[in-house]
């Protein structure tokens, strides 16, 4: 029997720390070796994640050990750095860190954090050690902007997004209450965002100008999902900006642009990102859709994963959405 990779979840009591255990259970090559959790120690994973029941009779822990092969730190912003520091690691331990530390300044110590976007960074993943996985909301207008910061025809990007309630956390807070969240839209972050500074180190690796980009996300009143619209301004055709997509993405398994109109249940519960274009006059815009707890979280921790050990992207992964 082949063996399989030993795994550590850090913060696994949450919603991305949740989904990758209902991940891993199922992945055939991996073996959840300690599920870690401040606030659930001693508790049945099953008792939290109630979806699992069945699946794992798993407790949380707060034991950690240096014997696993891939780390996933699932902790809030600002975090996984100080656990590190507090929790020296084996050199043999690969790091995957779903947090915001090493988005942008991948240094740490005696390694370097590659930046998680398997779209343009596959082979810089299958090499690495530590990996930032990317935001949920940069996962989306990125693979969006890609292809066009390629053809170097962008410049300035009018960005509107919407997420749905798990976006924010397990922690209930305000703007999480059923009572505010339900029959209500609202915007926040108006162009302050803290992704938006990931997306741009990204575009702008593409082009000799920075790119502008304006963003405003809203708040949705549903539980899971990303939905993207982006405008900017070209003289290329339709068909030139399509052709420009489809080869793009022609060889990824996850990314694919549709020719019609595009819903958020179309990729919840999945790892894909659909895009569709539209253009009107000069103006085009570039729809784009994901899962915040799979492509924009999870899902795309455990394709580094199978990045990182060479073994197919969608291992793991073939997930039927939630379409109905």
């Amino acid at each position: 029997m082949e063996s399989k990779i030993k795994i550590g979840i850090v913060g696994a009591a949450g919603y991305t720390g949740g989904e990758l255990i209902r991940l891993l259970l199922n992945h055939p090559k991996s073996e959840i070796e300690f599920a870690l959790s401040r606030s659930q120690i001693g508790k049945k994973i099953n008792q939290i994640h109630t979806d699992l029941i069945g699946e794992t009779e798993l407790n949380f822990t707060n034991n950690f050990s240096n014997t696993v092969d891939v780390l996933f730190l699932c902790l809030p912003h600002k975090e996984s750095k100080i656990w590190m520091e507090n929790n020296p690691l084996s050199e043999t331990i690969k790091v995957i860190d779903l947090g915001n530390d090493f988005r942008i300044d991948g240094a740490f110590e005696n390694g370097n954090f590659i930046y998680g976007l398997p779209e343009i960074n596959e082979q810089f993943i299958s090499k690495a050690n530590y990996i930032a996985n990317p935001g949920c909301f940069a996962t989306a207008i990125q693979l969006a902007l890609l292809p066009l910061a390629k053809a170097k025809i962008l410049k300035t990007v009018y960005t509107t997004g919407i997420t749905g309630s798990t976006g924010a956390g397990q922690q209930l807070q305000e703007t999480s209450h059923f009572s505010w969240r339900t029959n209500n839209i609202s915007a926040y972050k108006t162009l302050q965002h803290q992704h938006v500074a990931e997306i741009c180190k990204t575009l702008n690796g593409f082009n000799d100008e920075n790119i502008n980009l304006e963003f405003v996300p809203w708040r949705g009143d549903f539980t899971r999902g990303i939905f993207t619209s982006s405008t900017i301004l070209t003289d290329w055709s339709l068909n030139e900006i399509q052709a420009l997509y489809e080869d793009f993405y022609k060889n990824n398994p996850f990314v694919f642009l549709s020719k019609n109109n595009i819903d958020l249940k179309q990729v919840v519960n999945t790892n894909k990102c659909l895009l569709f274009i539209e253009k009107d006059e000069n103006h085009v815009v570039i729809h784009s859709v994901i899962d915040n707890l799979l492509k924009g979280a999870s899902g795309q921790a455990i394709q580094n994963m199978n990045l990182m050990f060479g073994w197919e992207p969608t291992l793991g992964l073939k997930l039927k959405a939630s379409a109905f």
